[in-house]
């Protein structure tokens, strides 16, 4: 669930340059994958969980959880599946794969990886997701088999969001930030490669295909990857 941007027209898809970039950043959920997934299990999978065990009504957990989310948001234990297998008492992991279903790729996600390839620029995921999640994900979608590297937030000890990741992320991968492109669904994400010297940063403005597009505000923004690419319509 991201946030920052509402709903309405945007601008037209940006033209990168790619002869300047060398390497592609990429956020996982609500960029490559459908976000549909998070939204389902965490608002709808994860109450219906809470009322079978418990008792009581869906949208009345949910209205609890919603509070036990906020009081996390932005920080590493948000996406933590062992802090809210331990906060909730369920099973989290386990509970992810029963709607494992809905996790699927974003249109024309899978061609702009393989097309980035083919230009031979280097393909590295940067996610927040868990190591469950992640492990989950690659298995249902055979992502990793399109990518050169994975970055996991958990590894570093801060999310994306916060400056101490990118900080970090230095120690771990070589790149340089000025030769370089990120695109993510999370305005907060942008806002902090871009603070930390990643020259290209894009915005995706319909990380899930059940909601309506977003607008978004002070970034170069795509509803789907493939109009980064050399010679898409703008």
């Amino acid at each position: 669930m991201s946030g920052g941007a509402g709903e309405g027209a945007r601008a037209a898809a940006p033209r990168l340059e790619w002869a300047a970039i060398d390497t592609v950043l990429l956020d996982m959920d609500g960029t490559l994958l459908d976000l549909h997934f998070d939204n389902h299990f965490w608002l709808h999978h994860v109450p219906e969980a809470l009322a079978r065990r418990d008792g009581g009504d869906p949208e009345e957990k949910l209205a609890w959880l919603r509070q036990a989310y906020a009081r996390v948001a932005g920080r590493l234990e948000w996406y933590c599946v062992d802090h809210w297998s331990r906060e909730l008492g369920l099973p989290i992991a386990e509970l992810k794969e029963e709607v494992g279903h809905y996790v699927r790729p974003l249109p024309h996600a899978f061609e702009f990886l393989r097309a980035v390839g083919r230009m031979g620029r280097r393909r590295v995921l940067v996610t927040n997701a868990h190591p469950k999640s992640l492990a989950l994900k690659l298995r249902l979608t055979g992502l990793g088999a399109l990518l050169e590297e994975i970055v996991v937030s958990h590894d570093l000890g801060a999310p994306k969001e916060d400056a101490r990741f990118w900080a970090r992320l230095r120690g771990v991968l070589a790149y340089d930030p000025g030769r370089s492109l990120l695109v993510d669904d999370s305005l907060p994400v942008l806002e902090a490669a871009r603070a930390a010297g990643v020259r290209f940063v894009v915005a995706v403005t319909r990380p899930d295909t059940t909601r309506p597009e977003r607008r978004v505000e002070g970034f170069p923004a795509v509803r789907t990857l493939a109009e980064l690419l050399p010679g898409a319509a703008g």
